[in-house]
């Protein structure tokens, strides 16, 4: 009775192993293959030791030598389970990631890990939520708004061809741009914002032909960016999945200045001096008073935050590109990672520490160069 039992046992635990090994097979591909080895394997013992016991019972073994086979070969088959089911070390890390439970990591066969994948393949939540109903981390309050991944709501763009684009900042909660994500996938192609609009983009995943009305044509990958003025004919057209970020605004003229386009990729910018501060600045644009935004990456280091409580007249729209931290909005506080998108109305109190064991870098949309009346 006691040699059933264990063979029970066995089979319960050869189910438990093969359902935990489920999320091996979304990562390794051979999974199936190895069970089908290890249940082979197992089934090899089981037959094995049937029989042993069996022929030690016909033989009229002493009673003690007779246990004693039931125990080697109960031992027998809970070793051939364990060797075979169990994940080593490094199983156990591809599945849970640098990120954590519920983590997404690129695809062990590509050459090279996309920069940002984070931000297209986000964590979205611990897993004991994420089948939670009505669950989301994003928040929306009078002056400020967390936009999450599980909340980004996508649509066709009016006048694109084959493109899903979700608004994370728009006038409706008051601010005087625009910032949206945008997919597109092979053989896409962009329309023009109104007249008297000018246009950002940043390449967060794939590439973009970026084309203007003069003939000269770009290619944006990962990390490249474009500033287009008001009123140039442009296009932008996929031949990928491609993600990008978008910030539009009604351009805001100031005598005599007039804003030129601009290509450009974000570690080619200069570090610039940030006194009393520890985080890396880059500014994507200008600061001559043609240009009435910028568009800063800021990088922060584990454990690195700001000195400055910020509060002022400027609007900032942000997305977070890698990493994770607290950012405190107003009175609240706020656990954020690659993927968020948050909007800063003026004068909200705000403030940001990097948390992880990664750096923090975030793009971050504010209005400069001109009077506030």
């Amino acid at each position: 009775m006691g040699f059933l039992v264990a063979c029970v046992v066995s089979g319960f635990l050869v189910i438990v192993a093969i359902c935990g090994r489920r999320e091996l097979a979304e990562v390794n591909g051979g999974r199936m293959r190895l069970v089908g080895v290890g249940l082979r394997g197992l089934v090899l013992g089981l037959v094995y030791g049937f029989d042993f016991v069996w022929r030690s019972f016909k033989k009229g073994l002493p009673l003690s030598v007779r246990q004693a086979l039931k125990l080697s070969t109960v031992a027998f088959i809970f070793s051939t389970v364990l060797a075979t089911f169990l994940p080593d070390q490094s199983e156990v890390k591809s599945v849970l990631g640098d990120g954590g439970f519920c983590s997404i990591s690129p695809p062990r066969n590509s050459a090279e890990s996309p920069k940002y994948w984070k931000v297209t393949n986000p964590t979205l939540a611990p897993s004991h939520l994420q089948d939670l109903p009505g669950f989301t981390r994003s928040v929306y309050k009078r002056d400020h708004a967390v936009i999450t991944p599980e909340s980004q709501v996508f649509s066709p763009l009016p006048n694109w061809d084959n493109t899903l684009g979700a608004y994370l900042v728009s006038p409706a909660m008051g601010s005087h741009f625009t910032m949206y994500l945008v997919n597109m996938q092979e053989g896409s192609t962009s329309a023009l914002p109104e007249k008297g609009v000018e246009r950002f983009v940043f390449v967060v995943q794939g590439s973009v032909l970026f084309s203007n009305g003069s003939g000269s044509s770009h290619k944006l990958h990962v990390d490249y960016y474009a500033y287009i003025p008001p009123n140039l004919d442009h296009s932008l057209k996929s031949e990928m999945t491609t993600t990008l970020v978008i910030f539009e605004r009604r351009y805001a003229t100031l005598e005599n200045y007039y804003p030129e386009q601009i290509i450009g990729e974000t570690d080619k910018q200069p570090l610039l001096e940030t006194p009393g501060e520890v985080f890396e600045l880059r500014k994507l644009l200008p600061t001559s008073a043609a240009y009435d935004f910028n568009i800063h990456i800021m990088d922060f280091q584990p454990g690195e935050y700001l000195q400055v409580k910020e509060v002022h007249y400027n609007q900032h729209g942000l997305l977070l590109l890698e990493g994770q931290g607290i950012y405190r909005l107003a009175d609240s506080w706020y656990p954020v990672q690659a993927g968020d998108a948050i909007w800063m109305a003026p004068f909200v109190p705000q403030w940001y520490a990097a948390l992880g064991k990664t750096r923090s870098r975030y793009l971050l949309y504010k209005d400069v160069n001109r009077n506030p009346l």
